[in-house]
């Protein structure tokens, strides 16, 4: 059993910054990626930013073309979390954001995992 819980969303001013975290626990072998994805009303789940790691590549990051230079996803490997760090944020960013995981479990099948989502709301 593998769960993904998030903090960190709120309400914030535009301009302003949030910082979720997205941290695994459970029966943990290896993770490959984890992402965030956020979901606003009406309108479709959408992949913001997500991280890879192999042994062999070192990992890579992608983000959506909305994002870019204005969110950054890390992750800490030893603790099982990563964070999306959110600047410069915009009315259009408000949404649900639910953080996934593809992870290895102890028993060595791989699964995709989600969180229950953080609600980041961005108004005046």
């Amino acid at each position: 059993q593998v769960q993904l819980v998030e903090s960190g969303g709120g309400l914030v001013q535009p301009g302003g910054s949030l910082r979720l975290s997205c941290a695994a626990s459970g029966s943990i072998f290896s993770i490959y990626t984890m992402g965030w994805y956020r979901q606003a009303p009406g309108k479709q789940r959408e992949l913001v930013a997500e991280m890879t790691s192999t042994m062999s590549s070192g990992g890579s990051t992608s983000y959506a073309d909305s994002v870019k230079g204005r969110f950054t996803i890390s992750r800490d490997n030893a603790k099982n979390t990563a964070y999306l760090q959110m600047n410069n944020l915009k009315p259009e960013d408000t949404a649900v954001y639910y953080c996934s995981g593809v992870i290895t479990t102890t028993d060595r099948f791989e699964y995709e995992y989600w969180g229950q989502g953080t609600q980041v709301t961005v108004s005046s």
